[in-house]
């Protein structure tokens, strides 16, 4: 009974000294994580609502599908996920968020990988924290989860590199094939990877049998979207064009280069260190593929007139890599050095992150354009300037919108409702009538991006509310009533002066004429 008692004890006593181990160990990662999720929430505004490409996304959910022309399928899947958690906002900025917190957690794992000591990891992730990062950390975009995987990925061809261990090989294909179904610029990455490795001393990974098996798993896992676009006449170059004549057209490509530094501001220091390291620093030279990798998606980037925040997913590793060469490299005085670069950044970010995180109201940066000015935030990708940076103003006007929709459908006879479409000029319009009015209303469709797509079919369309600009005049001889409804009044909003027309009493069955307007647009897009 006694020996009982004391093995009891002695369990006891390891499993706590255990929990000690590891509150020592990971005690500052959990206050970091801490800190990482509330700065998202509170540098938001509640002025602002959800950003009009989120309605899209947040759609996807209710329109199941192994592809979209907008993205690959994997925001769908997340989408889902937050409705089923009853899809408010506090949802939909978590997993962003998450995301976020999670490519913090993975740079602390890879300085551990590396053997750097606790200032060399409070150090990256302090930098990767408190830096622009933040900012495509609040909304519910592709982009952060790229950035988590592109990490993953460079942290699993670590570890294989550090350990031999062909898991991470496995593993590796596994991540490329959720960043694939993720977004398709991680093209880039794996067209780096592997010019990268063919050029160091890394290139018998390219030999290896388990590489070839994770390359087949990453295409068993992708092959649902590759026969769904194969199916539908591959959008995604569609997709492509679009982006290019609308936004990356306007991008210089010294522009691209210039705006780098930005977004790693104190964080560049430990950036340069890591290539420093890899031509200089014996226990790195094997890892030097990293910073070909580098150099080669950045020039293909260039080349392409990419956004300039599509190159972030290749700094975290980086910071990695450079803390652990400067905390070997300036040995004792390291604490001092680490805590004035992690005080600086925190010291910016403090300064600029309401700035360049939607943190003042749109009524305050209408009254203060001129740091935002300089900053170049003013600066819309289509190439104007307006009062407010993009997506700021891409996050405002939208409720009012949906109330007002809603007011002019409830306004049409009962017998009818079952009869009326609400149709939208573009996607941002539908998705944010869908989310604020779902259940309220019927589902609004356009003829942009996916929601083309997902147009049922009616029997008989009596009423049409536009949501838009006037229509043209072959639309509005349809019908004998056209009264307009109300508008956005928003004057901070993006879509400040989108009118909501009620279109009834049709003089003609305006249903063929509407679905053959529906097939020629799939045409001219290459889509059936």
């Amino acid at each position: 009974m006694n020996a009982d008692k004391k093995n009891c004890v002695s369990t006891g006593q390891k499993k706590i000294k255990r929990i000690f181990s590891l509150f020592s160990r990971y005690g500052m990662l959990f206050l970091l994580v801490l800190v990482k999720f509330v700065l998202q929430y509170v540098m938001v505004n509640p002025e602002y609502e959800l950003h009009r490409d989120e309605f899209l996304y947040l759609d996807q959910a209710f329109h199941p599908a192994a592809g979209y022309i907008s993205v690959p399928p994997f925001t769908s899947w997340i989408a889902a996920i937050i409705q089923l958690l009853g899809g408010g906002l506090f949802w939909v900025r978590f997993f962003p968020a998450l995301f976020g917190t999670l490519t913090v957690v993975m740079v602390w794992f890879l300085v551990e990988e590396l053997k750097g000591g606790l200032p060399a990891k409070m150090l990256a992730s302090v930098l990767l924290i408190f830096s622009p990062f933040s900012r495509l950390n609040i909304l519910f975009h592709p982009n952060a989860f790229d950035i988590l995987v592109w990490t993953i990925i460079f942290y699993t061809l670590v570890k294989f590199i550090t350990s031999q261990n062909n898991k991470w090989l496995l593993m590796s294909g596994v991540i490329c094939a959720l960043a694939i179904n993720n977004k398709y610029t991680v093209f880039f990455l794996i067209a780096g990877l592997l010019i990268g490795l063919l050029l160091s001393s890394q290139r018998k990974i390219l030999t290896h049998r388990y590489f070839y098996y994770a390359a087949g798993i990453c295409l068993l896992l992708i092959l649902p979207n590759i026969i769904w676009q194969a199916n539908n006449n591959l959008p995604v170059f569609h997709h492509m064009k679009a982006l290019n004549e609308s936004q990356l057209s306007h991008i210089s490509h010294a522009e691209f280069l210039i705006t780098q530094p930005r977004f790693l501001m104190f964080g560049v220091f430990p950036v340069l260190a890591a290539f420093w390291s890899f031509i200089f620093y014996k226990p790195f030279r094997q890892f030097r593929f990293i910073g070909i990798t580098f150099l080669v998606v950045l020039t293909l980037f260039t080349l392409c007139r990419a956004k300039s925040y599509y190159a972030l997913g290749l700094y975290p590793v980086l910071l990695a890599f450079g803390s652990v060469y400067a905390e070997r490299m300036i040995g004792k005085g390291r604490v001092v050095v680490f805590s004035l670069l992690g005080g600086l950044s925190m010291g910016a970010f403090l300064f600029l992150g309401p700035y360049i995180m939607p943190y003042h109201s749109p009524k305050y940066i209408a009254e203060n354009q001129e740091f935002y000015n300089k900053m170049g935030l003013l600066d819309w990708e289509d190439g104007s300037q307006r009062q407010l940076p993009q997506d700021f103003a891409n996050m405002t006007g939208w409720k009012e919108l949906a109330a007002k929709t809603r007011e002019a459908y409830n306004q049409i006879p009962d017998k009818e409702k079952q009869s009326t479409l609400l149709f939208c000029d573009n996607y941002g319009l539908a998705g944010a009538i869908n989310y604020y009015n779902r259940d309220k209303v019927p589902e609004a469709y356009s003829l942009s991006t996916d929601y083309i797509f997902w147009i049922p079919h009616y029997p008989v369309i009596l009423n049409i509310i536009w949501i838009g600009p006037e229509p043209d005049s072959t639309t509005l001889n349809l019908f004998r009533s056209v009264h307009l409804k109300g508008k956005i009044e928003n004057k901070y909003a993006d879509e400040y002066g989108t009118r909501i027309y009620l279109l009834s009493q049709p003089k003609t069955d305006v249903t063929p004429v509407f679905y053959k307007m529906i097939e020629e647009k799939k045409k001219a897009m290459d889509i059936f």
